[in-house]
């Protein structure tokens, strides 16, 4: 599962991820986008070993508040449906 993960991060422009963002109705700023996608890049691997570890709260300061809930809430729902999985 990491290799499929991996693969698909090392591949992962910033369009996917601002795609993926617009699926959700979130519409982020060019800041947040630079630094969601930094920090996709920088620390999946961490994220992975340790989901449950990972607090979104630390990171609040680099959104919205109007998109903060909206990311706190999609992340919350993957990692009910996927979290398993990891």
């Amino acid at each position: 599962m990491y290799n499929i993960i991996e693969r698909f991060i090392q591949k992962m422009t910033k369009e996917d991820v601002n795609n993926f963002a617009i699926s959700k109705n979130i519409n982020l700023s060019s800041d947040e986008l630079d630094y969601i996608y930094e920090f996709i890049k920088k620390n999946y691997q961490t994220m992975l070993q340790n989901p449950k570890l990972f607090n979104i709260e630390r990171y609040r300061s680099h959104f919205s508040e109007e998109n903060f809930p909206k990311i706190n809430k999609v992340l919350q729902e993957y990692m009910q449906k996927y979290g398993n999985y990891l």
